[in-house]
């Protein structure tokens, strides 16, 4: 992430801060995989409903995720501004597990859980954010099993 989308999600972040809480991590992830099957079944059927005249695919939109020594925070990013647009979810860390780390050609990913949930949320951490994913892996404990 650069200065100055973390700059502004700094900003974004700071009145949410209780006393103490540090930010630790910031990074840009994606939380709704699209896959290339539904990618390519989008553009086909796009274009046969527009007559070949254009095919449209959808995208994954992009996060911001930050995590402090208390809390997951993840904010839409604006594509065109390096602003967040706005919070979607915040996650209190304590008691967050995560899976195993998948490491793709162009994206790697985990799944973070909490052990009274039967619901996770995947974290796809592109390739300039491997550091950050690395961060973030370190923090939270590995899930048993």
């Amino acid at each position: 992430m650069n200065a100055k989308r973390r700059r502004l999600l700094l900003a974004a972040i700071e009145p949410l801060l209780e006393t103490g809480e540090q930010v630790e991590v910031t990074a840009i992830v994606n939380l709704n995989p699209v896959s290339v099957r539904r990618t390519a079944a989008f553009a086909v059927a796009s274009a046969l409903v527009s007559g070949g005249a254009m095919a449209v695919i959808p995208a994954r939109v992009p996060m911001y995720l930050a995590m402090t020594s208390h809390r997951l925070f993840v904010f839409e990013a604006d594509p065109v501004f390096a602003r967040p647009k706005g919070l979607v979810t915040t996650v209190p860390r304590a008691g967050l597990v995560r899976s195993e780390i998948k490491e793709r050609v162009l994206n790697s990913s985990f799944v973070v859980s909490s052990p009274d949930s039967d619901q996770g949320m995947q974290i796809i951490f592109p390739l300039m954010c491997r550091r950050e994913r690395n961060a973030i892996a370190a923090a939270l404990p590995l899930a048993a099993g």
